[in-house]
């Protein structure tokens, strides 16, 4: 049997990264590619198969134990020997594809969805909110690291820090050498010795934290901000996820919006619509003069530009639409009563005989231009 140890140039109780890099010295001076001497290929072939061995805590386990761990077999190219070692001592990485060695403890944290309530006046300006969530954080008393304070990880037994375990297999074409990821370290190649008592070795502990957020003008239900790097804390202090606040404007008692254009209903005395008139109208911008013309009809719009809501991509905003609505006194004293049927006479409106309105005009009339957008 062969002097692995001897082969690479590396005691007996030689660490894993010792063993590797004395491999990629060797492979680096001998491959034939690169060295064309007599005897080369084969030296190149017998550090390759000590190698293989000795970067295999199974194999090196079995090896040191005075078995054969190729089971008699020898070990070459197609014969439990993985190629992409030797690209690993030429490039100083992995070619097969498969994420071999020890992975990073980090990983990235999961984004997170909140929802935020506003009313219409903050979503018509903007506003400054404060917003509380339930998240991951950095665990304070370990870092990050996942180790109970004075203490580390070791490398793992199982895999010997590689992260992997790898296996050889007989096939038609000979030994053939396939990995998987360790399951004792997923596939970190080290384990905490002594987690830490507040994280549970996860570097991450659940708190609720509050954070300031500016909503911008123009957001409606729905709109979602985004906050790169404001959601959950990965394990072993990877980093954050992103954050997502989802709006939710509340109703409001007068407005309604439609789009970027806010919408109200205001009810005119009878006397008011016939003979017009300037009313106070509480808008988001403060108190408004309307003026009310002379014969304004019940459903009449009023617009008031530029007092909607602020355009959320862009610059501007929407309008203000009054619609009218008509007050029908329901109550007269005989004086008021009198002097309404001595306005009818005036008008000849005694005995008034209803008639359809044209359909231009007609309640139906208004329905049909405001489908055809007229």
């Amino acid at each position: 049997m062969n002097n692995y140890y001897e082969d690479l140039g590396v005691a007996r109780d030689a660490s894993t990264d010792e063993i590797k890099r004395a491999y990629h010295r060797l492979a680096r001076k001998l491959h034939p590619d690169v060295n064309s001497h007599d005897g080369a290929e084969e030296q190149f072939k017998k550090v390759s198969q000590a190698y293989d061995v000795l970067s295999d805590s199974e194999k090196r386990r079995s090896y040191d134990a005075g078995s054969d761990p190729f089971g008699g077999a020898s070990a070459g190219f197609g014969q439990g020997f993985s190629f992409s070692d030797v690209m690993d001592a030429f490039f100083g990485q992995n070619t097969s594809g498969g994420g071999r060695g020890p992975r990073s403890r980090q990983r990235r944290g999961q984004d997170s969805l909140i929802q935020l309530e506003i009313d219409l006046s903050q979503a018509v300006f903007g506003a400054e909110r404060e917003v509380t969530m339930d998240t991951a954080v950095v665990c304070a008393t370990c870092k990050g690291n996942g180790a109970q304070p004075g203490t580390g990880t070791r490398s793992c037994a199982v895999c010997g820090g590689r992260g992997e375990i790898h296996q050889v297999q007989r096939s038609f074409l000979g030994q053939v050498m396939t990995s998987r990821t360790c399951s004792a370290c997923q596939g970190v190649g080290t384990v905490i010795a002594d987690p830490c008592f507040e994280c549970s070795g996860e570097g991450r502990v659940r708190t609720r934290r509050d954070l300031k957020l500016r909503v911008p003008a123009g957001v409606d239900t729905g709109t979602r901000i985004q906050l790169p790097g404001e959601g959950e804390v990965g394990s072993g202090a990877g980093p954050a996820g992103d954050l997502y606040v989802e709006v939710v404007v509340t109703p409001h008692a007068t407005y309604q919006r439609r789009g970027d254009d806010l919408h109200c209903s205001a009810e005119l005395p009878m006397t008011a619509a016939a003979l017009g008139a300037s009313i106070k109208l509480d808008t988001f911008d403060g108190m408004i003069d309307l003026e009310i013309k002379a014969g304004t009809q019940p459903g009449d719009v009023m617009t008031l530009k530029g007092k909607g809501v602020t355009h959320l991509r862009g610059t501007g905003r929407g309008d203000l639409l009054v619609h009218a609505g008509i007050q029908t006194p329901t109550k007269l004293t005989p004086e008021q009563e009198e002097m309404l049927r001595q306005f009818a006479a005036l008008r000849g409106e005694e005995r008034p005989e209803g008639r359809l309105a044209p359909a231009s005009q007609g309640l139906f009339g208004k329905l049909r231009d405001a489908f055809l957008g007229k």
